[in-house]
């Protein structure tokens, strides 16, 4: 039986190498492609830059009249004249304007003719520290253990018989404690009246309540009547209901 094709013109004999040298030249082409680069070309703006000649301008040369420096200063030669002191100078005495002890004592003063005239102190004592409290209307005739017992109880009747809530601050439910202060003169009257509260409305009412007071025996420090400083807290506190 003989063969169809020629084995001199076998093409797949020689397949193998084929394939070789082709994926050679694929990997050759790939690296290429791979390392080949490419730079960015910058645009460059070519612009005609015209020079021009400067023209320069002949500046006028103007004479301006001036005048001439004034002369320098002449020197002035002094002279100088020595004169003997000849003459004889009178020295002039200055007498002294102070007057003697002799003079200045006119009229001698005795001592029994000289009044030493008294100076009440104003002094203020505290009502803690007083030696005689002052005494309130009612406590009379007490020792002196007492007399600021009856002084302390006294007022606090007068507070609570005096004392008036006030419409507005009920209204406005205002509550709270008002401190007073006030003093006791060396007559016996309530002066100096001073608080601090919650509202204006309860300190007004409270040194209402403290101007009533009446008129004391005045308290006394070593024997004299004094001034004494006095403080009482006053509360006002509503219930709701």
């Amino acid at each position: 039986m003989e063969a169809k094709k020629n084995p001199n013109l076998e093409i797949g004999r020689n397949s193998s190498i084929y394939f070789a040298i082709g994926l050679n030249l694929m990997l050759l082409l790939s690296w290429q492609v791979l390392e080949y680069k490419t730079y960015e070309k910058e645009d460059i703006v070519a612009e005609l830059l015209a020079m021009e000649k400067e023209v320069e301008e002949d500046i006028p040369i103007v004479n301006v009249n001036t005048s001439p420096p004034p002369p320098p200063p002449v020197a002035v030669q002094q002279s100088i004249q020595i004169v003997e002191d000849v003459e004889d100078i009178e020295e002039t005495i200055i007498e002294s304007t102070e007057t003697s002890q002799e003079e200045a004592i006119q009229e001698v003063v005795e001592v029994s003719d000289v009044v030493v005239e008294e100076v009440e102190e104003d002094v203020e004592v505290a009502f803690a520290v007083i030696e005689n409290v002052p005494v309130f209307p009612g406590c009379e005739g007490l020792p002196k253990k007492k007399m600021k017992d009856c002084f302390q109880q006294k007022m606090q009747e007068h507070v609570v018989n005096n004392f008036q809530y006030p419409e507005v601050a009920l209204d406005m439910g205002l509550q709270g404690r008002v401190s007073v202060i006030f003093i006791i003169d060396s007559k016996g009257h309530i002066t100096g009246i001073r608080s601090r509260g919650p509202d204006k409305i309860l300190e007004e009412e409270a040194e209402r309540i403290i101007g009533l007071l009446p008129k004391m025996k005045p308290g006394t420090q070593r024997g004299k009547p004094v001034k004494v400083a006095y403080a009482v807290p006053i509360f006002f506190k509503f219930s709701e209901g």
